[in-house]
C-alpha cells in the first residue's frame, strides 16, 4: 500500500495552506509543526500553555527562518475554550487547508473535564469532535481540505463501552480509558469521512498513529514504561510524526484511510496504509458514538 520509505523529503511543498496542530509545542505535534513550517506552511500552533507555546513557536521560527506562525489558545478538556479557539481561528484567518487533531492526554489518574467527562475520552475525543465541528465551515470553503486525527495503536487494541464511557459504573483502568479514547479518534474519522463523501464535498477526513514514541505522554508511565520498553519499542518524535503528516499531506491519501508505521507491530517503520481495525468502522456503534458526541458536546454536524 504505497511507498515503503516515505520520509520528510516526499511531504509536497506547503506554500500557501494553513495549517492548524493542536498540541503543538511538544512531542508529535511540535515535530508537525516545524515540518509543515519548514515546507513553507501557515503554522497555527493551539495550546493551553502560552509559555510552553511561546517557547515552541520562537524555536520553529529559528529553524523555519521567515515562516508565518501563530497561536491560539485551547484546552480540549473545556468546551468554552473549544469554541473560543474555533471563533478566534474563524476570525483571523479565511481558509483552513489542514486540521491536525495532534493533542491529547495519556493514563492519568482518574479525573473530568471542566464540563464533567473522564478526561481521556472528553480531552482526546470530545474535544476534537467539538473543535473539528466548529472548524468544518472554514475547512469546507477550502479547496481541498483535510481533518487529520492521531490514534495510538492502544486505539488499534481498544474497545469502546457506549453505556459507560465516563466510568461511572465501572472501575477506572487508564490504559483501557486511554484505548477507548483513542478508538474513539478512529471511529470519528471513519463517520467524518462517510458524511463527508454524502455531502459530495472536496474535504477528507484521515487518521494515523505514531507508531511507538517517547514524548511527555508516557510520562504518567512507569519506569519499567517510561526507561525500558518504551526505548526498545519506539522511534524518535521526528518519525512518529510522519504517518500523520502522510495522511495529511500525500496527494494518494484517501478520504477514510488511516496511516502507520511499516515496521514489525506497526511500532517503527516509514509510514504506509493500514487497514481500520473492525470496531473503528462499525455502523452502528460509530452511528451511536456520534449522536452522544453531538449531545455531550451540543455540536451537531450538518
Amino acid at each position: 500500500m504505497g511507498k515503503r520509505t516515505w520520509t520528510y523529503d516526499h511531504i509536497p511543498g506547503q506554500n500557501g495552506r494553513v495549517v492548524l496542530i493542536t498540541g503543538a509545542n511538544s512531542g508529535l505535534g511540535y515535530q508537525e509543526a516545524l515540518m509543515m513550517a519548514q515546507k513553507g506552511a501557515e503554522v497555527i500552533l493551539a495550546g493551553r500553555d502560552s509559555k510552553k507555546m511561546n517557547a515552541a513557536l520562537k524555536a520553529i521560527a529559528q529553524q523555519a527562518p521567515g515562516a508565518k506562525l501563530s497561536l491560539v489558545m485551547l484546552d480540549l478538556a473545556d468546551l468554552n475554550s473549544v469554541a473560543k479557539c474555533a471563533q478566534e481561528v474563524q476570525r483571523n484567518f479565511k481558509r483552513l487547508d489542514l486540521l491536525i487533531n495532534n493533542a491529547g492526554v495519556m493514563i492519568p489518574p482518574f479525573s473530568h473535564t471542566k464540563q464533567g467527562f473522564e478526561l481521556q475520552f472528553g480531552t482526546n475525543h470530545l474535544g476534537h469532535f467539538a473543535l473539528t465541528g466548529q472548524l468544518l465551515p472554514l475547512l469546507l470553503q477550502t479547496p481541498g481540505s483535510r481533518i487529520a486525527s492521531m490514534s495510538s495503536l492502544a486505539g488499534v487494541a481498544g474497545s469502546i463501552n457506549l453505556n459507560d464511557l465516563n466510568y461511572e459504573r465501572r472501575r477506572y483502568i487508564k490504559m483501557l480509558a486511554y484505548g477507548q479514547s483513542k478508538l474513539a479518534n478512529l471511529m470519528f474519522t471513519h463517520g467524518l469521512a462517510n458524511r463527508l463523501k454524502v455531502m459530495g464535498s472536496g474535504t477528507i477526513a484521515v487518521a494515523a498513529h505514531p507508531g511507538g514514541s517517547p514524548t511527555n505522554l508516557q510520562q504518567n508511565g512507569g519506569f519499567f514504561f517510561r526507561r525500558i520498553l518504551t526505548p526498545l519499542t519506539s522511534h524518535p518524535p521526528s518519525q512518529g510524526a510522519l504517518p500523520i503528516l502522510r495522511a495529511a499531506c500525500d496527494p494518494e491519501a484517501a478520504n477514510g484511510s488511516f496511516w502507520a508505521p511499516s515496521g514489525l507491530f506497526g511500532l517503527t517503520g516509514a509510514p504506509a496504509e493500514v487497514k481500520m481495525p473492525s470496531r473503528a468502522v462499525n455502523k452502528a456503534q460509530c452511528d451511536r458514538l456520534w449522536e452522544i458526541s453531538e449531545e455531550a458536546t451540543g455540536i451537531f454536524y450538518p
